[in-house]
């Protein structure tokens, strides 16, 4: 596995050092809010991020989970948001969510999250990304939470995957092309 990584693009300590900010960040914005703090994690490339940042919150919170693509097995999103895990609550109105994701760059996905549960009574909705890649952006976004800023690289790692593989990398690393364009 290790073998088909080009270079480390965010470290261990990296990730570390985004994960106690952000949280810093999110402890000082909701510590006055009278709603739930719900974080809802992206499934499956969220999965890590979202367990740093939970260790890191100092507030009550709860945790829910979404299963959301836009990929399918391809290196481009398709621009399709198939939802194929909901969250399911009656209690929409006394919530304050905050949707974790591994990476953002079309925007597309995280921009359609935040209308749908708005749409669905959200008290508010924000967002929150360990990546983000601008320069792949299409529409007009920019998470409330973001971590490091990366070139428009494919990468791998810390919950990020290729087809499956790589998720379980500790770092961030950029996935050599010949792997991906076989």
């Amino acid at each position: 596995m290790r073998n088909d990584i080009e270079s480390i693009l965010v470290t261990e300590e990296e990730i570390a050092k985004i994960s106690d900010r952000i949280a810093a960040e999110i402890t000082r914005d909701y510590k006055d809010s009278s709603k739930k703090l719900v974080l809802i994690c992206i499934l499956k490339g969220s999965l890590m991020f979202t367990c740093e940042l939970m260790k890191r919150i100092d507030l009550p919170l709860e945790v829910d989970f979404m299963k959301v693509s836009s990929y399918g097995a391809q290196t481009v999103s398709t621009g399709i948001i198939n939802i194929h895990l909901d969250i399911k609550r009656d209690d929409m109105e006394d919530v304050d969510f905050l949707i974790i994701e591994d990476i953002v760059d079309s925007g597309n996905t995280l921009s359609h999250l935040v209308r749908y549960l708005k749409e669905r009574g959200a008290a508010s909705v924000k967002t929150c990304a360990m990546l983000d890649k601008p320069d792949r952006r299409t529409v007009d976004f920019v998470p409330d939470y973001r971590g490091a800023v990366i070139p428009d690289k494919f990468v791998v790692g810390f919950g990020l995957d290729y087809d499956e593989k790589y998720r379980n990398l500790p770092y961030v690393g950029v996935l050599k092309p010949e792997v991906y364009s076989k």
